[in-house]
C-alpha cells in the first residue's frame, strides 16, 4: 500500500514531528528553536495559522517561521452543508493535486469529524466509491491532523450552527484504509491525544479508528498502549459473500478477523464496534443476522462488541442500494434477541454526497 516510488512528499509539518524534532526543524533552518513551543500553541491551543495573529513572535521573523513549521497542506476546494449547516463536507485538494474528504458533524452532545488517511483506497470493495478510484497516495501524519485542527476551529469559532463549541470526537472513517497507512495513523492518533501545545489534548475515548480487517495491523495496534475505539467494517458473517465484499477477506478469514478484534477489546478494556453496511438482497437476510450474532458470541463474552448498522448511502449508478426498512428492523431483531448491542447510524449528508469518494469523484 506505499505510494508509488519518487512521489513527491508532503512539507514537512510541526504535527508531523515531536516537540523536540520541532525544535530542529527551526534550528536547521537557521530559526530559534524555542519557537517551536510557541508556534505549536498557536497551532493546537488557539487553533490559528496565519502569521499576522502570532503577535508573540518577531515580526521579522513570524512568515519564515510560519513558512518553516506551520506550511500549507490542505487548500479547500468545496464546502457543502447538510442538516441546516451542522454537517459540513469539505473536498480538500493536497499540495500534489490529490483530492482528499472531511466531513464534520455537530449533534446536541458532541462534534464529530470524519477524516481520511489516504488519498483514494486500495482495498476494492465493490460498494465503495473511494475503493472504486483505487489508492492514489498515503497521507501524511499532519496532512490527516491538519483536517481535525480545521474542524476544532471551525466548531471553536462558532462557524458550525449551535454558538462557539469543542471538537469532541474524531473517525477515521473517511477516504482510505487507516491501518494500511499504519505509521502516520498512528502517529496522527498521538497528535491528537497529546496535551497541548505538544498535541490537540482530546481523548483517546473519542478517536475511532476503522479498518476493514488487516488483522496483522489490528494485533499491531493491540499493542500501542492507546485505548481508542476499533471500528471493524465487517459487512458479511461468512466468507463466501466477506471475500466478494471485502476482498482483504481472502487473507484472513471472518473468524480470524473477528478473532483479532475480540483480543484488542480484552487487552485494551474497550468495546470494539462492528460496522455492517445493510445492501438490499446482499448481506441483509434474517439468517445473516442470526449467524452474525453466532460469530461475534463465539468469540466471547457478547459484551465485548457492539453492532452499528449503516444504511448504505449508495453511489450513483451502483447496484448496491439500501436495504429496505423492515429487512433492516428485522436484522436488528434478531441481533438483539441473541443478545447483541445494535443500533442504526444516523445517516446524515446523503443530499451532498455523504458517502466517502463521491465528492472527489466528482470533481
Amino acid at each position: 500500500m506505499t505510494p508509488p516510488r519518487g512521489r513527491a512528499k508532503p512539507p514537512a509539518h510541526l504535527a508531523d514531528l515531536d516537540e523536540a524534532g520541532r525544535k530542529k526543524l527551526l534550528e536547521d533552518s537557521g530559526l530559534p528553536g524555542f519557537r517551536a513551543k510557541q508556534l505549536s500553541h498557536h497551532y493546537f491551543g488557539r487553533l490559528v495559522r496565519d502569521a499576522e495573529s502570532m503577535t508573540d513572535l518577531p515580526a521579522g521573523q513570524r512568515d519564515e517561521l510560519v513558512a518553516t513549521l506551520l506550511p500549507t497542506l490542505l487548500t479547500p476546494v468545496r464546502t457543502l452543508e447538510a442538516d441546516r449547516g451542522t454537517t459540513r463536507k469539505t473536498l480538500w485538494r493536497l499540495f500534489d493535486g490529490s483530492l482528499v474528504e472531511s466531513v464534520l458533524m455537530r449533534y446536541p452532545d458532541r462534534a464529530t469529524i470524519c477524516v481520511s488517511s489516504q488519498a483514494g483506497c486500495g482495498m476494492a470493495c465493490p460498494f465503495c466509491a473511494t475503493g472504486q478510484n483505487g489508492l492514489q497516495r498515503n497521507m501524511s501524519t499532519a496532512e490527516i491532523v491538519d483536517q481535525v485542527v480545521d474542524g476544532a476551529r471551525a466548531m471553536a469559532s462558532g462557524e458550525v450552527p449551535g454558538g462557539p463549541g469543542r471538537l469532541s470526537n474524531v473517525v477515521f472513517m473517511g477516504m482510505g484504509e487507516p491501518l494500511a497507512n499504519y505509521k502516520a495513523v498512528i502517529g496522527a492518533v498521538r497528535r491528537l491525544t497529546d496535551p497541548s501545545p505538544a498535541g490537540l489534548g482530546l481523548s483517546a475515548r473519542g478517536v475511532t479508528v476503522s479498518t476493514v480487517g488487516l488483522v496483522p495491523r489490528i494485533r499491531q495496534l493491540t499493542e500501542e498502549g492507546i485505548p481508542v475505539t476499533l471500528a471493524l467494517s465487517l459487512h458479511a458473517p461468512d466468507d463466501e459473500l466477506r471475500n466478494e465484499l471485502v476482498p482483504i477477506n481472502t487473507r484472513s478469514s471472518v473468524d480470524e478477523t473477528v478473532e483479532a478484534a475480540w483480543q484488542y477489546a480484552a487487552t485494551t478494556k474497550r468495546r470494539v464496534s462492528i460496522e455492517y453496511a445493510m445492501m438490499r438482497g446482499i448481506n441483509d437476510q434474517a439468517w445473516r443476522a442470526d449467524l452474525l450474532a453466532d460469530v461475534l458470541r463465539a468469540h466471547g463474552d457478547w459484551g465485548w462488541v457492539h453492532v452499528n448498522l449503516i444504511p448504505l448511502n449508495p453511489t450513483p449508478g451502483s447496484k448496491w442500494t439500501a436495504s429496505d426498512p423492515a429487512d433492516e428492523r428485522e436484522f436488528v431483531r434478531r441481533l438483539e434477541a441473541k443478545g447483541i448491542p445494535t443500533t442504526v447510524r444516523d445517516t446524515r449528508g446523503r443530499e451532498i454526497d455523504g458517502a466517502c469518494g463521491q465528492l472527489a469523484a466528482a470533481e
